[in-house]
């Protein structure tokens, strides 16, 4: 499930989700009055991790900017962005401020020792904006080991799909990568060229295109000969027609809100997978002229609800 408090972590029991697949780091940014302390968000990632127990979760690095902005944090003073969802956010500014990458990364390897961490990078655009994250990782674990500290059993990095480059450089990043976590929310935007908060265009295009469902496959297919793990956090997943053409793509990780947990769990244990990937691959092959309509007529004669 998706999450971004504490006071999320309860939803793990409740919803039988198998782990927090995304956790947004941000969200104690954009709730303080000023930049959280190294001690403020090492404790709330020890809570989060003990609320957990033995299930995974997977901290985002803080994903500001774009229509997340904090006001103690700005680029250049009195400077708006015309395209503040494509300008200066997310791993561009922590990248550029160091400083608080440093701070966040020190405070998740302390709060993590003894156990396994998995942080993933958002808006990854080439490989070596991954290496640089990953760096400052490494430089802050050396800095712990020096002065004897507990550090966690293994790190596992992974790499936020939202920037379709990025998929240009899969066959390159994916060796180096413990999993990728495809962010369908901004991935859809940018392949359209549409702003998912404009009403005139809400509706305009479907995650279920043939062009969004090709375009997943060929990640899924790229990255399949390195073992990478693969999911797909966002609204898209949480949908059950979505999530059903999802599984005909061989993603079987989903990271979704936690209301839709238990009715994608239920849809999940009526499809017959091999049949579904049988069927995507078909209809991929020749697209027919509603994607949405043929994939919930296959639904429907299959008495499994998609709405």
């Amino acid at each position: 499930m998706n999450a971004g408090l504490r006071d999320d972590t309860p939803m793990l029991g409740f919803t039988g989700a198998d782990g927090i697949g995304l956790f947004r780091t941000e969200f104690q940014f954009l709730v303080s009055a000023t930049l959280p302390s190294r001690e403020r968000q090492t404790r709330l990632y020890r809570d989060v991790l003990e609320a957990a127990g033995d299930k995974p979760v997977v901290f985002r690095t803080v994903d500001i900017g774009g229509d997340k902005v904090l006001p103690y944090l700005r680029h250049n003073e009195g400077e708006a962005e015309e395209n503040p969802a494509m300008g200066w956010r997310a791993l561009r500014v922590a990248l550029e401020r160091d400083g608080l990458l440093k701070v966040q990364a020190r405070a998740l390897l302390e709060a993590a020792g003894g156990r396994t961490l998995n942080v993933m990078f958002p808006m990854v655009t080439e490989p070596w904006e991954f290496d640089a994250a990953k760096a400052v990782f490494e430089g802050q674990l050396a800095f712990l080991r020096q002065r004897k500290k507990i550090l966690p059993e293994a790190i596992r990095y992974g790499a936020m799909l939202e920037v379709p480059a990025l998929a240009e450089w899969l066959d390159v990043l994916a060796p180096r990568l413990s999993f990728l976590s495809i962010g369908t929310n901004d991935l859809t935007q940018f392949l359209f060229a549409a702003d998912r908060a404009n009403p005139k265009l809400a509706e305009r295009y479907d995650w279920l295109s043939p062009a969004i469902l090709r375009f997943l496959r060929r990640v899924v297919t790229t990255v399949a000969p390195f073992g990478t793990d693969v999911t797909v956090c966002g609204e898209m997943g949480g949908r059950r027609l979505e999530a059903l053409g999802l599984l005909g793509l061989g993603i079987t990780r989903l990271s979704i809100t936690p209301a839709a947990v238990g009715p994608v769990k239920e849809l999940v244990r009526k499809v017959d997978i091999a049949e579904i990937r049988a069927a995507m691959d078909r209809w991929l092959a020749e697209p027919p002229h509603d994607m949405r309509a043929t994939l919930a007529a296959w639904a429907a004669e299959r008495g499994i609800e998609c709405d």
